[in-house]
């Protein structure tokens, strides 16, 4: 009983942003829970070198997600090719660095297009399937930066923010035909992202202190969340962002 509640072999899932750190890590992790995958990303070589490296039955999607005529051709042909869409990740993100005067106008659109109407159409363009089902499972990666700002980082921050009320948009407009759509909020996480603040002796070891677990999170530390949101054990759980920080934002 309890092993089926977070079974999830045989489902099929999009992972956007999926050829490394939290995306990559997902995509293994669905991959050997048996999912059917589909990666998402823009470097078509890239995607099929990841996919080589995956077990199981692992598809590839190349299409940026902040374009709405490719997220519907690609959703589409998810389902035609591969199989109905139980669950989406969207996990694709950028994170622009920089003082909030030096902010280019540039740099804060393409910023909210990844990180939020990514969001917004790849949720819809699964939702529009996922509705006449009755069922379906939309996670969104969200942030411990939707509640907490800092220095430097105000184009991430308003889109992790925004992503936040999305999610619960999405549940609220979901929920009664049986879909779930949750967030995970991830602490401070080490990959290619935050790789520089990792190494930098100073901030590494600001961030320990500020964490009750005393540490910087690993991609795998999420693993948990995300098996739990995309099974069968969240299904009374909607519009939850689970934070997964070490306690960050508890204290």
């Amino acid at each position: 009983m309890i092993n089926q509640l977070f079974d999830v072999n045989g489902r099929t899932a999009l992972i956007t942003g999926a050829t490394r750190g939290i995306g990559l890590t997902f995509a293994r992790a669905l991959a050997e829970a048996g999912c059917r995958v589909v990666l998402n990303g823009r470097d078509r070589a890239r995607l099929e070198e990841v996919a080589s490296d995956l077990p199981g039955q692992v598809h590839t999607s190349p299409f940026d997600v902040s374009d709405p005529a490719a997220v519907e051709r690609a959703i589409a042909g998810v389902e035609e090719q591969v199989g109905e869409l139980d669950i989406l990740v969207n996990n694709a993100g950028i994170h622009p660095r920089g003082p909030l005067t030096e902010l280019t106008d540039a740099h804060w659109l393409q910023t909210l297009d990844t990180n939020v109407t990514g969001a917004f159409l790849t949720g819809r363009a699964a939702a529009r399937r996922m509705v006449p089902r009755g069922r379906g499972k939309i996670i969104n990666v969200c942030s411990i930066r939707s509640d907490l700002a800092a220095p430097g980082t105000a184009a991430y921050t308003t889109s992790k923010g925004a992503l936040k009320m999305l999610t619960k948009s999405m549940c609220a407009d979901l929920a009664p035909y049986g879909i779930q759509v949750n967030g995970i909020g991830p602490g401070r996480i080490v990959t290619d992202m935050t790789r520089a603040q990792f190494d930098d002796k100073d901030h590494h070891a600001q961030v320990c202190a500020r964490t009750p677990a005393g540490r910087w999170g690993q991609p795998e530390d999420l693993v948990g969340a995300l098996i739990y949101l995309a099974s069968p054990a969240s299904a009374y759980v909607n519009g939850h962002i689970l934070c997964v920080d070490g306690g960050l934002t508890s204290v």
